[in-house]
């Protein structure tokens, strides 16, 4: 089993999912400087091992907060929670019947990931951070990244429910925002898209000029528009 640093319900997700308990493993093969788990998020000894009975105690507050309707769904996230891939699908083997269960990730995958996850999940919540490939290499040290993320989400389209995430980051409504709801307008018009538009400066966000402030409301007014006028689904 993987290593857990967060397991507990949450209200702060799309709003037909909510209340969620959440899962969350540690660690994630991307380096996003403005990452709100940034501690637990980039170190994969964060957390602990729920094994023996503190894996049966996970599994029964699970059910518990199910079955009282406390919850609305379960929620696998991290960090990355494709990089604890057997971990994961482990622990959703074992959960009650009948509960709705969310794939929360970075879209990072690979189509190895992607064949071992087809039809397990009754939805996706994956994030398409950037618009372009230059800002995903400052801000996330990731090479490549539109064509990998692209792809999956396509795929992902295919498979199930699909929320595509952004978060709408000071100074890239135009570099990352426009691109991203084009792109999602050509490619998959009937995708339902959740922005966020409240960033807040954490972890090393200082590390960039624009991102030592937290988000605008006229970019977000702005980032809303461009979306509405590309005819994007706008979830809350």
């Amino acid at each position: 089993m993987g290593r857990i640093f967060s397991a507990q319900i949450e209200v702060g997700d799309e709003s037909d999912l909510c209340p969620v308990f959440a899962v969350a493993f540690s660690g994630c093969d991307l380096r996003c400087d403005f990452c709100n788990t940034g501690r637990e998020s980039w170190d994969a000894s964060a957390g602990s091992v729920p094994e023996g009975l503190e894996r049966e105690a996970l599994l029964s507050r699970i059910g518990r907060a199910w079955e009282s309707g406390a919850v609305r769904s379960l929620m696998i996230l991290g960090g990355e929670p494709t990089i604890h891939l057997a971990s994961a699908l482990e622990l959703v083997a074992a959960l009650p019947d009948g509960l709705p269960v969310v794939w929360k990730t970075n879209a990072h995958g690979t189509s190895v990931s992607n064949a071992l996850l087809d039809g397990i999940f009754d939805s996706w919540v994956a994030d398409l951070k950037f618009g372009n490939d230059d800002c995903a290499r400052r801000i996330a040290r990731v090479e490549g990244y539109c064509s990998t993320v692209q792809d999956n989400l396509l795929w992902a389209a295919g498979q199930t429910r699909l929320i595509v995430r952004h978060l709408l980051l000071p100074g890239h409504l135009e570099c990352c925002w426009r691109p991203a709801a084009a792109w999602m307008a050509e490619h998959l018009p009937q995708v339902e898209v959740s922005l966020r538009t409240g960033f807040w400066p954490g972890w090393f966000s200082s590390r960039h000029a624009e991102l030592k402030a937290p988000g605008r409301l006229s970019e977000a007014q702005e980032a809303t528009r461009i979306g509405m006028e590309a005819g994007l689904r706008f979830i809350d």
